[in-house]
């Protein structure tokens, strides 16, 4: 029997995409893949772009996932809430806005979070939390540096005031379906979307977009976004800089790396010396939701205008980087007319 979607908020038929504001029209293409286990027909992703591409950007949301099968839902001890928790609250609908105004290419995985976290290496497991089978060998242990240990591995165990969110052991058949369906198919597009954006433009920028709750703060104004590019790693300096200047122009705190410096999506896919960019920003949930962090409240479309505004001019950024380097290849003679 096919499973249906629910919403963790009140456990009924997820909202279907009908009612995204991209159910209009638009200049482009709409594709999908992989499968969301127990969700039969139900792709893991779905991806939105312009073809040719009208900005050297794709914007990628790993955790707005709300098409939940039944079975995950019946084994979290509170769904209702601790599936909300784990959500980045309706940014998919923020990424959605963006891309309309500024024709960035965007990627959403409709997979929830409680099933598989998407901005997680496949080993990135708490083993503990699935039960043993019968001949099983001794289990790797977590890798070193992996959020596993904190309970917030590929599955999700606990979360701080909620405590431990499973009701009982999930199976490793059930992980590796996760993986093979959800979790490779996701990652394997993206990859794809970024060769097509740097094969176009010499140059292309991921911006993974998340949501946090609001940040306490620390002698000054609380931010509203993160900046996290892994210390520098994963995007140039110059690409960073222009996203805080935007920030203090539109009068909107933003920190750097802390208390989020990104995570497995920017480690898999930046390459800066390639020309492959990437930053995570964290957005404050509570300047784009209502007041009950549900659904879009009246902060929303200035919120999108903002970040709008902000991708066009990295847009601009890369683009430039892009040509500058391939002027650089074509050999020296061009740089003159790279500089011009």
């Amino acid at each position: 029997m096919r499973g249906r979607a629910v919403q963790p908020s009140t456990m009924e038929p997820a909202v279907t995409d009908e009612d995204s504001i991209f159910s209009q029209q638009l200049d482009g293409f709409v594709s999908s893949g992989g499968t969301i286990p127990g969700l039969a027909g139900t792709p893991a992703w779905v991806l939105r772009a312009r073809e040719p591409s009208a900005i050297p950007v794709l914007i990628a949301v790993p955790h707005a996932g709300r098409s939940y099968p039944p079975e995950v839902g019946e084994r979290l001890r509170n769904p209702a809430h601790a599936a909300l928790r784990l959500e980045d609250r309706m940014v998919d609908r923020l990424g959605e806005a963006v891309a309309r105004l500024t024709g960035a290419a965007l990627l959403v995985a409709q997979a929830p979070r409680a099933m598989i976290d998407l901005n997680r290496a496949g080993d990135d497991v708490d083993w503990s939390m699935f039960a043993r089978e019968r001949g099983e060998a001794l289990r790797p242990p977590s890798p070193p540096g992996g959020r596993a240990g904190g309970g917030l591995g590929i599955v999700p165990r606990r979360l701080p005031g909620v405590g431990e969110l499973w009701k009982r052991p999930h199976r490793r058949e059930e992980l590796e379906a996760r993986l093979t369906h959800v979790h490779g198919p996701y990652h394997d597009e993206l990859a794809r979307q970024l060769a097509r954006l740097h094969e176009r433009w010499g140059a292309a920028l991921l911006l993974d977009l998340h949501s946090m709750p609001p940040v306490v703060a620390r002698g000054g104004a609380a931010p509203e976004f993160v900046v996290g590019d892994r210390f520098g790693a994963s995007c140039a300096g110059t690409l960073t800089a222009l996203a805080f200047a935007w920030f203090a122009r539109g009068g909107r705190a933003a920190a750097h790396n802390r208390p989020y410096a990104g995570g497995y999506a920017l480690d898999r896919h930046a390459s800066p010396r390639r020309g492959i960019h990437a930053f995570q920003l964290e957005i404050d949930r509570s300047r784009y939701l209502d007041s009950q962090l549900l659904e879009p409240g009246v902060g929303f479309a200035a919120m999108a205008e903002h970040l709008a505004g902000l991708v066009r001019a990295l847009a601009g950024e890369v683009a430039a980087m892009g040509r500058v380097a391939a002027a650089s290849r074509r050999g020296p003679e061009t740089w003159a007319e790279a500089a011009e």
